[in-house]
């Protein structure tokens, strides 16, 4: 049985449900509404004994989700109206909390693009796939946001050396394979195959197991034949990586060198070019929350992003990179101020 919510639709099947992001025309941007419908369907979800699992996919044809609507917080910032922005942010930090602790297995069928807030959803799943078609990024520094949804933590125990950071800074696009290489998905499968392993998962019929895990081992062994485990490796691109990223403290530890370097010249080149055009304060903010948060317990990873995000969202870059990149779309944001050196770094303390 489907029911329809316009933006969130559910459907309730023999062992489990279905949360099926429907608002293509924005690629499935999270409003509030949309957070709390899912967030209601989980609270079903877990309070049925019958419900073994549950599946996250999208009707849109371009993506799982490109994040939260960034456009309309930046309005409501514009006007003052900064308690709706933190009841967004509170809100969706807890959704995506509540999916990493949440007593079920949860899979996300993460094709096309999934970003921000898509990737909230999908990093809590015990099972988030990939395809050719997925493109999964933390892009929030380029409109004076940071990397949030957890990711200040949770990409340190996923991400090889380094990444953490890079990821973090440049807001580089993971592609395919790449999303499982790079410990953003878990499991990787050709995009045209998506219908019949959604059809197989809603038309299995599960019995009850001990504990999450063995119930999510058994989905895996149902869906494994879908699934593609030959991801290519890149040793040449994470010994750069981990090169010139890891365990940096200072964003100009990061820019002189790559300012300097005699190997991959293009690339350095390329890189500190996309780290340049970003909000300084952005920047400096979200190498700092990767280092406090580096070791922190997924909660205290949300608490302290939560405090970031009150933060920024008063800070004049966040409605001016959303201006520039997003609505009058002029690619010219006037940041304020303009360079790593007058970031006032004391002003934010987690």
């Amino acid at each position: 049985m489907i029911t329809n919510d316009q933006y969130v639709l559910s459907r309730r099947f023999k062992s489990g449900l279905s949360v099926i992001l429907n608002r293509p025309d924005a690629i499935n941007s999270l409003s509030e509404e949309m957070i709390d419908r899912i967030d209601g369907l989980l609270s079903e979800a877990a309070a049925d004994e019958e419900c073994r699992f549950v599946l996250f996919y999208s009707t849109s044809p371009k993506g799982f989700c490109a994040g939260g609507d960034v456009k309309e917080l930046a309005r409501l910032g514009s006007s003052n109206q900064f308690d709706k922005v933190d009841s967004f942010f509170r809100k969706e930090y807890g959704l995506d909390l509540r999916i990493h602790l949440f007593p079920k297995p949860v899979i996300v069928v993460a094709d096309g693009i999934t970003m921000g807030g898509g990737l909230g959803i999908a990093a809590g799943a015990g099972i988030s796939i990939a395809t050719p078609r997925t493109r999964m990024a933390m892009p929030e520094t380029r409109i004076g946001f940071f990397p949030d949804v957890g990711s200040t933590g949770w990409m340190f125990r996923r991400c090889p050396r380094g990444y953490p950071e890079y990821l973090g800074l440049t807001g580089y696009d993971m592609i395919g394979s790449e999303c499982v290489r790079l410990g953003f998905a878990t499991h990787f499968m050709k995009s045209e195959q998506i219908p019949r392993l959604i059809d197989l998962l809603e038309n299995e019929e599960l019995k009850p197991e001990n504990d999450k895990k063995e119930m999510q081992a058994k989905l895996l062994m149902k869906i494994s034949g879908f699934l593609d485990f030959n991801i290519p490796v890149n040793h040449d691109m994470d010994a750069w990586v981990e090169k010139y990223f890891a365990g940096k403290t200072d964003i100009r530890e990061i820019l002189e060198p790559l300012s300097q370097c005699h190997e991959q010249e293009d690339h350095c080149r390329e890189v500190f070019a996309s780290i340049a055009e970003r909000s300084p304060t952005a920047l400096v903010l979200t190498l700092q929350l990767l280092r406090y948060n580096e070791r922190r317990s997924i909660a205290d990873v949300f608490a302290t992003e939560l405090k970031a995000a009150k933060f920024i969202t008063r800070q004049p870059d966040y409605i001016e990179g959303v201006r520039a990149r997003l609505v009058d779309r002029d690619d010219q944001p006037k940041w304020m101020p303009d360079s790593i050196d007058k970031v006032d770094k004391d002003k934010f303390i987690p």
